[in-house]
């Protein structure tokens, strides 16, 4: 009988519901309850191919399908650096001591990729959205009508946080579609998993360099 009982409460102590929660006790704050009802014109600012998360992943907005992980990284740059790599669709945080923060990311789809070194001028946590005129005008071409404003919140595109790059048009963001993470996608602008970008960001300061490379 005790060996029952012992059975039967493993078993509840490891089943999804007790697991609800994060080890420091906290839950998630959304989730996506319909991928078709949460993306509309995200899908349209990604050319309408959103990419199949992880079943794991599928359902929660702020977590990317590519774990963010400390590896060894020997380049010659200054702690702190920021190193997007458009080829393997991986964002490198220069820790020193030969290690950096690699995350997953989404970057430029064709004719929207870009390299060059610019820094983090602002910071913003849950950002407004106001499409650039050229993609309003682009993506009305094409029978989509994008919002001239959207207020920051968990379906804003921008995400948890935007880190904004010199005085270009591009960011480096969250995103309400991780989906996308691993993907070239994006109009420009690398996005991250709204969990990712929160970490990257408490660890980032104006005047940070940012180099986007092939």
């Amino acid at each position: 009988m005790k060996t029952i009982l012992a059975a039967l409460i493993a078993t509840a102590i490891l089943s999804p519901a007790a697991h609800a929660a994060g080890k420091d006790g906290s839950f998630e704050v959304a989730s996506l309850q319909s991928s078709t009802a949460k993306t509309g014109w995200l899908q349209v600012l990604s050319e309408g191919k959103p990419a199949k998360a992880k079943t794991a992943q599928k359902n929660n907005v702020n977590l990317s399908p590519i774990q963010r992980e400390l590896v060894a990284f020997n380049e010659n740059v200054a702690p702190g650096t920021i190193i997007v790599d458009n080829s393997d669709r991986r964002l490198y945080h220069v820790l020193g001591n030969g290690v950096a923060m690699r995350y997953g990311v989404s970057v430029g789809r064709d004719g929207f990729i870009w390299t060059g070194t610019n820094t983090v001028s602002r910071k913003a946590e849950w950002p407004t959205w106001n499409p650039p005129e050229q993609m309003r005008a682009r993506e009305a071409k094409k029978g989509h009508i994008l919002p001239v404003s959207v207020k920051g919140g968990i379906d804003n595109p921008l995400g948890a946080r935007a880190m904004y790059l010199g005085s270009t048009i591009y960011r480096i963001h969250g995103t309400n579609q991780p989906s996308s993470i691993g993907k070239a996608m994006s109009s420009g602008c690398i996005r991250m998993a709204n969990e990712d970008v929160a970490h990257l960001y408490a660890n980032v300061t104006i005047g940070t360099k940012v180099i986007v490379r092939d």
